[in-house]
């Protein structure tokens, strides 16, 4: 059925109960009131002549407005196609010629750049604008529409949103994430964290990501319980805020920097229930450490953009740092080796999942959605792992030289074809950095021709104008030649050894 359906009900539940409390904006949103605003913003999506399945592409600053229109979005039986704020006018123009939308949703300062998309590629669209304040022309023009909606139908099969992950050739993936998906997922997680009627979610996360809208926001909407919602990541108003807060989602970078901070204390989080990182690794020294400040231990998880959650530490049981848990009720993992057999306990080999979390494909791309699925169905998911004798996943590399950073995915081929563009530089190789902040770091080995020009900082200044924030190269090693084995193949494995840590 239509996700919305599964949030429906929790709202009828909790009609008058706070969904989302706004510190920032000292605003308080009912579930009750958050459906008129979902249902006014569905009845505009139609007026603009969005057809079930058709994808609306949203880049807007985290708000309850937005949120209000991931709803809306899904009512209307349309796909929700989140895009990171910091998308760069070259990916964002990529993403659209890909996704073809019928409607564009973005602030006025991006109208500009989607004005030309629309120039260039030839896609045609409607544009509204939403801002971090809730203004723009979306919200106006919802205000005079019906503040009742009855969801379009939809299966389980189909599409709800598409996001992109980035691809082996340095083009990213639009990963197909069905109704069925999204809700068997949330309802999964809701059971296996324990969560209950009074819990409060402090949200800090963006709303462009799996972790914090697909697991954060579905969790608390599907189960009828209050967000604290936050723009953006800041430890002053964390701080301010977990005393009345219950359970934290975050990247491990979240941790890291309460930890820094001397206020962060047993005693501030006496009424947490739970602490839950997920989206990059997670240091064996920030469990130990977060434990001994505050007698919690940090619940860590494992899942992807194309299957949602797969693995999660216990909720009553023992977690073990440096692992992911055990597989989720319903989703099937294993290891095998290169000729897909299935492998022994503690033997490292290819990760793969089953279950109904799993993505339905890439979007257009039947012959790479083939590539990626062993014969009897499951996701091959890139990542080396290895299954203990008690049963907790390990994640001990990747396949394809993937780098996460702060929770977002980065494909070294995406910075590799910008660099190897710049004048003088002639090959460079990506690969990732341990960061004790952000768990990873964008590290590049470069070889030039020798032009004084071609200095750290003209390098990483064409590179700002040119890819995403968290994207761009933070060390940068020039060499004479790139390791290389007798096939000619960069050894990436010994750059991470040598400059890595």
């Amino acid at each position: 059925m239509n996700l919305y359906n599964s949030f429906a009900k929790a709202f009828a539940e909790n009609h008058d109960k706070t969904a989302l409390r706004v510190p920032e904006r000292e605003l308080t949103l009912t579930f009750s009131e958050l459906e008129r605003l979902s249902a006014q913003m569905a009845n505009l999506l139609l007026e603009q002549g969005l057809n079930a399945g058709d994808r609306v592409a949203v880049q807007v600053e985290k708000s309850p407005e937005a949120l209000a229109l991931y709803l809306a979005v899904l009512r209307a039986g349309g796909v929700y196609l989140p895009l990171n704020t910091a998308y760069m006018p070259d990916e964002l123009a990529y993403f659209v010629g890909n996704a073809e939308p019928g409607i564009v949703v973005a602030t006025q300062r991006q109208m500009p750049v989607f004005q030309q998309i629309r120039h260039d590629t030839g896609c045609v669209f409607q544009m509204l604008t939403l801002e971090a304040d809730g203004g723009g022309s979306l919200t106006t023009a919802a205000q005079v529409h019906a503040e009742t909606f009855a969801s379009v139908e939809r299966d389980d099969s189909d599409i709800a949103a598409i996001l992109y992950t980035s691809g082996t050739t340095g083009r990213p993936k639009g990963a197909m994430i069905s109704h069925g998906n999204l809700s068997s997922n949330a309802r999964v997680l809701g059971e296996y964290w324990g969560w209950q009627k009074d819990d409060v979610l402090l949200h800090a996360l963006p709303i462009f990501h799996v972790h914090g809208l697909f697991v954060a926001c579905n969790i608390s909407l599907s189960q009828g319980t209050e967000m604290i919602y936050l723009s953006r990541l800041d430890i002053d108003e964390m701080i301010r805020q977990l005393p009345a807060s219950t359970v934290l989602m975050g990247v491990p970078t979240f941790y890291t920097r309460l930890l820094a901070d001397p206020r962060f204390d047993s005693e501030l989080v006496k009424n947490m229930r739970l602490f839950v990182s997920g989206s990059a690794p997670l240091l064996e020294e920030t469990f130990a450490e977060f434990e001994a400040r505050t007698g919690h231990q940090i619940l860590e998880r494992y899942g992807m953009t194309e299957t949602g959650m797969n693995t999660s530490n216990p909720l009553n049981g023992e977690r073990l740092p440096g692992t992911v848990g055990f597989p989720l009720p319903g989703t099937s993992v294993r290891i095998v080796d290169a000729d897909g057999k299935v492998l022994a306990a503690n033997e490292v080999g290819s990760l793969q999942v089953k279950g109904p979390n799993v993505f339905a494909g890439y979007w257009r791309m039947p012959e790479k959605t083939a590539s990626e699925f062993s014969s009897d169905g499951y996701f091959i998911t890139g990542d080396l792992g290895k299954i203990d004798d008690q049963g907790y996943v390990s994640i001990v590399g990747r396949e394809k030289d993937l780098i996460i950073s702060g929770g977002y995915n980065i494909y070294p081929k995406e910075v590799e074809m910008v660099l190897n563009e710049i004048d003088g530089v002639l090959e460079s190789a990506v690969f990732a950095f341990k960061d004790k902040d952000f768990g990873e770091g964008v590290a590049a080995a470069i070889v030039t021709d020798g032009s004084a020009s071609v200095t750290d900082t003209a390098i990483k200044g064409i590179c700002k104008g040119r890819l995403a924030g968290y994207k761009l190269p933070r060390k940068i090693v020039m060499l004479e030649e790139l390791p290389r084995n007798t096939m000619g193949k960069v050894q990436k494995n010994i750059l991470r050894e040598k400059y890595g840590s």
